[in-house]
């Protein structure tokens, strides 16, 4: 039985009658062929008719950063990241934060939706907006490779050239006012590479596209 939102949308907006088929995820890699059994618009009733179980990625991708000032840039960028294949959303409340305060409801139902429209069957984890301190002490034993994007002019390396094809991957993106260099620092200290994306300097967001687009065309390769 689908909830009321999930109801609404297959009755109301979609207008599909009883009969009809649908497809279902459960948003950890199970996808549904089922068929409208009771179409009511408050609890649409169905019946799983097949199944599938696809294969979990062969890597993950999981994005820390410093949420923007203005949230439409942070909603867009989620929604992004979801079709292109997050698998963890870590807000990061960093020494330059203009954004103190991050509704999570919000950005769930964003995620669903963007699942639900690229067809894929494994949901994003959000995480709640850490501390800097925080997030470092939840990634320390991050099983992968951690890197950290930031504009501070210090040495810095490129994906194509320390990324090792198939690992695990966490990117770090600070805030408009980029990291402090003590948070620079102390990430090196924890194991995150510094990365460069070239010589032009990004937004928030933009970088943070970006980054993931590269790591999944080295994946591709």
């Amino acid at each position: 039985m689908l909830d009321a939102e999930e109801s609404r949308h297959c009755i109301k907006v979609l207008r599909l009658t009883a009969g009809e088929h649908v497809k279902l995820t459960d948003g950890v890699g199970g996808s549904y062929k089922a068929e409208i059994e009771n179409a009511s618009a408050k609890a649409c009733v169905l019946r799983i008719l097949e199944s599938h179980q696809e294969i979990a990625p062969t890597w993950q991708l999981h994005v820390a950063i410093a949420p923007t000032k203005n949230i439409a840039r942070i909603e867009w960028l989620v929604e992004k990241l979801t079709e292109i294949g997050m698998t963890s959303f870590i807000p990061v409340n960093a020494h330059y934060s203009e954004r103190k305060v991050l509704k999570n409801e919000r950005l769930h139902k964003i995620v669903i939706e963007a699942m639900k429209q690229s067809n894929r069957n494994y949901l994003p984890q959000l995480h709640e907006l850490s501390s800097f301190e925080e997030m470092l002490k939840q990634t320390k034993d991050f099983k992968g490779q951690k890197f950290i994007l930031h504009c501070i002019e210090k040495e810095k390396s490129t994906f194509n050239k320390v990324y090792k094809k198939g690992e695990n991957a966490l990117i770090l993106i600070g805030p408009e006012g980029d990291f402090h260099n003590k948070e620079v620092e102390m990430a090196i200290g924890h194991g995150f590479i510094p990365i460069t994306l070239g010589d032009h300097r990004l937004r928030t967001e933009t970088a943070a596209l970006v980054a993931a687009c590269a790591l999944h065309t080295l994946n591709e390769e």
